[in-house]
């Protein structure tokens, strides 16, 4: 597997480009040009900055994430054929860089949802958390508000100007079926998915955050079945997935280890994080180790292993520690202790390969 970092850009980002390079095996940021509104061409000359930025430290920008899908798209209006116009100029120019991997999401409205960006954890770290009824009870705006409350860190998925119009955008999806987002999304794909193959990208949708409706939002990428449908609705290699442990396992029913031996060569890109689950619906985001959350981050690096995975991996969020002013989820310190323990259990599952032992994945 290959290591990235995610980097959200010069002048946005408390962490630089030479200290991701500093982190031991990894040897390329996930990136993305995060000022640009979803459904606008990416210019030719902010894309070669971008490369030339990574490039000067020795790092790739094999993996973008995101190009967004504006919500016409999303909605099936007739204006989507505007916006897929626009996204497959995209496509071709990232493909002249080369770029290898497009991570995007299908989500209406909301890329992902927590209730608090600070959640105090035992230790004294914060992480982010999603309160159950506390979702079932908030006004989307309310909740909009809190997330941008410091506006040093805009959030992705979360940009003020992205949500002037939220309140209409929730109406718009009011009523509507799964099936119906489903034939907006094969509409999209069958657009697209040519198009990536032809430039040598790969597009790998990214699973719902959280795993469930909510809002009265239909939601798609939720489960083991729809991914399966999702990979039938347009057959190609260069339709694909971005397997994250952490928003699938949110929900005690989804197997990750199960995904990645179905899906293994159709998941270019992997987020791999731990949730630490509550009875009552609640989940925060915990440390890698497994023991610390509910999600078997060992058992899915032996997944990976097993399956021989070349893909691109990244440690997705870590929580805030050492005191580190950052943009919540997104700091230095816990990914990059997130990505040493993600190697090393790939360094052990190696070792133990060698020399002919499996030593389990208990850690």
């Amino acid at each position: 597997m290959r290591m990235t970092f995610r980097w959200f850009g010069e002048g946005n980002d408390t962490v630089p480009l030479r200290y991701i390079k500093q982190i031991p095996g990894t040897d390329g940021v996930v990136w993305s040009l995060h000022d640009l509104a979803a459904g606008e061409e990416w210019p030719m000359d902010r894309i070669l900055e971008m490369k030339s930025l990574a490039e000067k430290e020795g790092l790739h920008i094999d993996v973008v994430e995101s190009v967004n899908v504006h919500e016409d798209i999303k909605r099936g209006l007739p204006s989507r054929d505007i916006y897929i116009e626009r996204y497959i100029n995209t496509i071709r120019k990232l493909g002249q860089v080369g770029v290898k991997v497009i991570c995007y999401n299908f989500m209406p409205v909301f890329d992902w949802l927590r209730t608090d960006l600070h959640w105090r954890m035992e230790d004294g770290s914060t992480a982010m958390f999603y309160g159950k009824s506390v979702i079932e009870g908030v006004d989307p705006r309310q909740l909009a508000a809190t997330i941008n409350a410091n506006p040093a860190f805009t959030m992705p998925g979360w940009e003020p100007e992205r949500l002037l119009h939220m309140e209409g955008l929730i109406r718009s999806y009011q009523g509507v079926s799964e099936e119906w987002l489903w034939g907006n999304l094969a509409y999209f794909l069958e657009a697209v998915v040519p198009v990536a193959a032809e430039n040598g990208i790969r597009m790998a949708i990214h699973p719902d955050d959280p795993p469930w409706p909510v809002f009265g939002l239909p939601r798609l990428m939720t489960s083991q079945a729809n991914l399966r449908k999702l990979l039938k609705l347009c057959d190609h290699p260069s339709n694909g997935i971005t397997l994250c442990s952490g928003s699938l396992g949110a929900n005690p029913d989804n197997d990750i280890i199960s995904m990645i031996h179905e899906f293994g060569d159709r998941i270019p890109f992997a987020h791999i994080r731990n949730v630490r689950r509550f009875g009552n619906g609640d989940f925060v985001e915990s440390s890698h180790r497994t023991s610390d959350g509910s999600v078997d981050i060992a058992g899915i690096v032996k997944a990976y292993h097993d399956i021989g995975y070349t893909g691109y991996v990244r440690p997705d969020h870590g929580r805030q520690i050492w005191d580190e002013s950052c943009r919540p989820g997104y700091g230095l310190y816990d990914r990059a202790l997130g990505i040493m323990h993600l190697l090393g259990l790939w360094d052990g599952y190696q070792y133990a390969k060698s020399t002919g032992g499996d030593r389990g994945h208990d850690d």
